[in-house]
């Protein structure tokens, strides 16, 4: 099996370069101020929060997954596009090497933005990937996009 690719867009009111900055670029200081009940806190490992930065990302108590951990792979903060790829985690599949996620958030006429979500995953050598466990975490994510929203619409001074 390939590389499997699955894409979503998401419209925000919220204006582009605010929900860059908290959904993608300072994820590590507010999600856990919005989601507490989903992550409990994500670690800077190594870097400076740039290009080549490691990041934990530890989930609350009860969730699935545990902690992933992934790597910045490249950050355009004129154009808002983020990139980074997630290489572990615990459960990690016995199918997957790894996942590389693309957003590129995209100002609208109105202020607000469109966010343009892009993941990457890799199976194992001739592995088959669960297309139900693809679709869950981009539902995931998308989800966490829209509580972001939600905080920064109840919150217009951050």
């Amino acid at each position: 099996m390939g590389v499997l690719t699955y894409e979503s867009e998401v419209v925000s009111a919220v204006p582009a370069a605010k929900l860059f900055k908290v959904f993608l670029f300072e994820s590590h200081i507010y999600a856990p101020k919005i989601l507490p009940q989903t992550i409990k806190n994500i670690e800077i490992l190594q870097g400076d929060g740039g290009v080549g930065t490691i990041k934990k990302t530890n989930f609350a108590d009860g969730f699935e997954v545990k902690y992933i951990k992934h790597k910045i792979d490249a950050v355009d903060k004129d154009n808002f596009i983020f990139k980074y790829t997630s290489f572990e985690g615990e459960p990690w599949l016995d199918t997957l090497d790894k996942v590389v996620y693309e957003t590129q958030v995209v100002p609208t006429p109105d202020g607000g933005s469109i966010a343009k979500f892009t993941t990457n995953y890799y199976p194992k050598g001739d592995a088959e990937l669960d297309v139900n466990v693809v679709k869950r975490g981009d539902d995931n994510a998308i989800g966490m996009l829209k509580a972001v929203e939600a905080y920064l619409l109840a919150n217009p001074d951050v």
